[in-house]
Parts: C-alpha cells; structure tokens; sequence
C-alpha cells in the first residue's frame, strides 16, 4: 500500500472530481502526517520570532499530548471526542495563541504554504483502494457510552 513518501504513488489526476475525490481519501489518510507537515512549516517560521516560537512549542506539548501520543480516545464529560474534532480545535487553539503574538504575517503566510503542500500532496497522491473507507472516519457518529 502507499506511503506518504512513496514516489511512485504520485501522478496527475485525470480530472477535476478526481483531484477532489483524491484529497478528501488522503487528506482522512494521512491527517496526523499531513498536521506534522504544517506543523514543522510553521515551527521553521518562527526560528526567528522568540515570543511566538516559545507560545508554539507549549502548544506542541499540546498536541503531542491530545493528537500524536494518544494510544486511546479522548473522552469528555463521559463522550468519546472523534479525532477530527481534537485536531479542530487544538488548531484553532495554537493559531489562535500565536496571532496573539507580534508575528501575524509571518504566521499566516507558513500557515498558506503549508497547506498548500498538504493539498498539492493529497491531490497528486494515488489514494488508496481502501481509502474511502477512512473518509468515514471523520464523518461517524460519536459513541453514546464507553465500554464497560
């Protein structure tokens, strides 16, 4: 199966709706390499703005914590919180912190040049034949109850 680095796993899509049909299988795929891709993009940014590198790195422990260290789902108030939904808001969380920041512009543009390789990269990417199964994962209902 495909890997993110895999080179032979990159090609022009025949279509429009294929490109489309492309992203949205890889971008469910590939969701927490393609955070760590944005992530590093913006970190590089902020090398030099101190401020703003020390408010990114306590929102990397953060995530490292809520997102890419997590062996077992997240549960609030007694719920299941669905991955997609963690990423939401501790991407919100993390921009919103370091817009408080004196490095708006520069933030805002690594921010654009990183989702601009994530997207490039999902679109040219041969999705998987199972890969429109893990698009659903983002959509599924949230488990009422944990099991006992």
């Amino acid at each position: 199966s495909p890997r993110l680095g895999d080179i032979h796993a990159i090609g022009l899509p025949p279509s429009l709706g294929d490109a489309y049909l492309r992203v949205r299988a890889n971008l469910a795929h590939f969701a927490m390499n393609y955070a760590i891709v944005v992530l590093v993009v913006v970190f590089l940014s902020l090398l030099w703005h101190p401020v703003s590198l020390i408010v990114f790195l306590v929102c990397m422990l953060a995530w490292l914590v809520l997102y890419f260290l997590r062996d077992e789902p997240l549960v609030l108030f007694g719920r299941v919180i669905a991955d997609g939904y963690v990423l939401a808001a501790l991407a919100v969380v993390t921009l919103g912190l370091l817009l408080l920041t004196d490095a708006t512009a520069n933030i805002l543009s690594s921010l654009l040049i990183g989702l601009v390789l994530v997207v490039l990269h999902a679109a040219l990417h041969k999705a998987e034949d199972n890969a429109d199964d893990e698009v659903g994962r983002w959509y599924a209902p949230v488990p009422q109850q944990l099991p006992q």
